[in-house]
């Protein structure tokens, strides 16, 4: 199928046709592809239930989307202590920051693209600029969703990243989101995470056993002499297959996990990043403006760290609906596709 990639004015709107999208694509209950590894069903929900049976401060808030943010999992454990704020991101983040005003912990979910874009002056006025403990935590963030431009947040990062005060998280799988939960808890500014959920791939530990979450850190994962892949979110689970598939042909990459998109740990960047020798890549689960791979870029340049540097990301464009493992090799962040680039760069 062909991809549009610039809108024209004189195209007349046609019905998406059966196999373009739509469907039965079950794009709200996003999964992902991960062979091989044993899954976590909703490690948000039951992390955030064991967090607030400490912390009786910790509420819980969403627009209309328990279920798919597995909210729904705190709702029954603390039911006055959860709050269904209908189809309005203004008013659940404009709640939150009262209720947060008043000694709370709000832990506010709803869809990335709908906190992002619609959301975002609320969030920027009352919540960030206050430094309110507010936990903004969204599902189907980047490419999860097969839903189309509508629900697929492929821009989230570059609109959060400009806003002073709030901290911004992008967990790899079942334990990063598990370990990050009392970590955003603990911190006393605000948080915004993307979240993975239903059934979540636990991947780190089968690489690096002796991993745990730290806010603010980047982890090596596993090491390497031809190249390294600095990643975020799942894509660090695909950086992490695709170095492995790389090392049977001989080529050593690696991987470089970065769960805090800000700040973001330039100390540990520098140094891995100028080990001379290695081709230096960027792979994240967002548009290449303004995500990861241009925080990354920056800050190289800015301490005159010049590796080969190359990006791996969505590209700068609204993306078709469909089956998602179509469309992440469509669109270059499939392990398959992350070899080929690698391989082609090296």
């Amino acid at each position: 199928m062909t991809i549009q990639h610039r809108y024209d004015p004189h195209r007349k709107w046609e019905p998406r046709q059966p196999g373009q999208g739509g469907g039965k694509t079950s794009a709200m209950i996003a999964s992902l592809a991960a062979e091989g590894y044993d899954a976590v069903a909703a490690p948000f929900g039951h992390a955030l239930v064991e967090e607030a049976t400490k912390n009786d401060r910790i509420v819980g808030l969403t627009a209309d989307l328990a279920k798919y943010t597995d909210l729904h999992v705190f709702a029954k454990a603390f039911p006055d202590r959860f709050y269904q704020m209908g189809m309005a991101e203004q008013v659940m983040v404009s709640a939150a920051a009262g209720m947060a005003r008043e000694g709370f912990i709000p832990f506010a979910t709803t869809y990335a693209v709908f906190a992002s874009r619609r959301a975002y002056d609320f969030i920027a006025m009352a919540i960030a600029e206050e430094y309110l403990p507010v936990k903004i935590v969204c599902a189907l963030p980047g490419l999860t969703t097969g839903y189309g431009p509508s629900h697929q947040a492929t821009e989230d990062l570059a609109i959060f990243r400009g806003l002073p005060n709030l901290t911004i998280v992008d967990p790899c799988d079942a334990i990063d989101v598990a370990e990050a939960v009392p970590a955003i808890a603990a911190h006393p500014g605000p948080v915004y995470m993307r979240l993975l959920r239903g059934n979540v791939p636990s991947v780190i530990r089968r690489h690096c056993p002796d991993y745990r979450f730290e806010l603010g850190k980047a982890k090596l994962l596993r090491d390497g002499t031809d190249a390294l892949i600095v990643s975020s979110g799942f894509m660090t689970m695909r950086a992490l297959d695709a170095a492995v598939a790389m090392e049977k042909d001989g080529t050593s990459v690696a991987v470089l996990h970065c769960p805090t998109i800000k700040p973001l740990d330039v100390q540990t960047i520098l140094a891995e990043a100028g080990r001379g020798g290695r081709l230096v890549v960027t792979a994240e689960n967002h548009t290449v403006v303004g995500g990861l791979g241009e925080a990354v870029a920056g800050a190289l340049l800015t301490n005159g760290v010049t590796p080969q540097f190359r990006m791996i990301g969505l590209p700068d464009q609204f993306l078709d609906a469909g089956a998602l493992p179509s469309l992440h090799d469509r669109y270059g962040i499939s392990t398959d596709a992350i070899i080929r680039q690698i391989r082609g760069w090296l």
